[in-house]
């Protein structure tokens, strides 16, 4: 069973790593999230969040949008695509956990699918 905990190696962190999901123009949506994505060359998956302040006014909704994101993320990593870097926008406030742990998966499988067959690899 793999460690299910957040680590540093990923995450997104550099401008330029989220510039580059954007440009790729690769993406998945549904009535509340839009996942961008571009291949990595690495064994695992990276996630990255944006998360507008037009869209989501008050911090204190956009930091517990970014925990939820994070957290289904952290729970879901054996069913993400591996080699993939995945940019999640939310589309505006009423994100729920449940809704994040399901459509994370899904919607990150359509990127990967998008992406071509190297990136739609499952970890094990």
């Amino acid at each position: 069973m793999p460690r299910a905990t957040f680590r540093p190696h990923e995450r997104m962190t550099h401008p330029a790593d989220f510039q580059r999901a954007f440009e790729r123009r690769r993406s998945a949506s549904d009535e509340l999230l839009v996942i961008y994505g571009v291949e990595n060359d690495r064994e695992h998956c990276r996630l990255g969040i944006s998360v507008s302040r037009k869209k989501i006014r008050r911090a204190s909704a956009r930091n517990r949008t970014k925990r939820l994101l994070r957290e289904a993320f952290r729970l879901g990593k054996d069913e993400l695509p591996k080699g993939v870097d995945l940019v999640v926008v939310p589309r505006g406030p009423g994100l729920t956990f449940a809704h994040a742990r399901r459509a994370l998966p899904a919607l990150a499988q359509a990127v990967a699918r998008r992406l071509g067959a190297r990136a739609a690899r499952v970890s094990p």
